[in-house]
């Protein structure tokens, strides 16, 4: 069941019993199908509303990606370096809980940025045995947004509800544009799982419109 809801929400705004319980019963009409794998698309959204937020005011000073009208690789360098300013940020984070999210992939930051940089600029990427590019794309953004969200997070006060990091993330940060710019890359690939990435996997569908401004994948509609 694919939901629209933020990060750390999976059924919709706390509180909220009867639409929790729709959710459930969506998703467990699933177990009527008699082939898989399905995915299907929950019909409503969470009441925005609900969701207070109270902003974000991120630790590092960044210049929003969507009033930069950059080249992709002069995207790419300051992607580079934003993941680099955020390093100090994120060990401090870790320090405070030792734990972090942000180990799914296996790599590290700097690592993460280079597999997007040489993705997106054409470069082969070495795979392990049976691993999908699909996967690994998916796996290392999942790992990149909770770099950046366990980083900004140190900061003493900082509002940490999932509307306000989602908000930052999508609207400010070179690593969301250069997520979307990977997302554009999939859905011109003819592989199902490529396309599956770039329509669903990368970039929230609720985050989509924020890089309205770039050129529509006709090809996606």
């Amino acid at each position: 069941m694919w939901v629209t809801f933020p990060l750390g929400r999976p059924l919709g705004n706390p509180g909220d019993a009867a639409f929790q319980k729709d959710v459930l019963m969506h998703t467990l009409a699933l177990l009527e199908y008699s082939k898989g794998p399905v995915l299907v698309d929950y019909p409503h959204d969470a009441d925005a509303a609900a969701m207070e937020s109270s902003g974000l005011a991120c630790p590092v000073s960044f210049t929003p990606h969507k009033d930069a009208a950059a080249p992709v690789d002069k995207l790419l360098q300051r992607f580079t370096g934003e993941v680099e300013t955020m390093k100090t940020w994120y060990e401090q984070a870790y320090q405070q809980r030792q734990r972090t999210t942000a180990q799914v992939s296996g790599l590290s930051p700097l690592n993460i940025a280079l597999l997007f940089t040489d993705f997106i600029t054409g470069k082969k990427i070495e795979l392990n045995e049976e691993q999908r590019l699909s996967d690994l794309l998916r796996m290392t953004a999942e790992d990149l947004k909770a770099y950046y969200f366990e980083a900004v997070s140190a900061q003493p006060g900082q509002a940490t509800d999932a509307q306000s990091l989602a908000d930052w993330f999508w609207g400010e940060t070179c690593a969301a544009a250069v997520i979307n710019e990977a997302r554009k890359i999939c859905l011109q690939n003819s592989a199902k799982d490529m396309q599956l990435a770039g329509k669903l996997l990368l970039v929230p569908r609720n985050q989509v419109y924020r890089f309205t401004n770039d050129q529509e994948d006709t090809h996606s509609k």
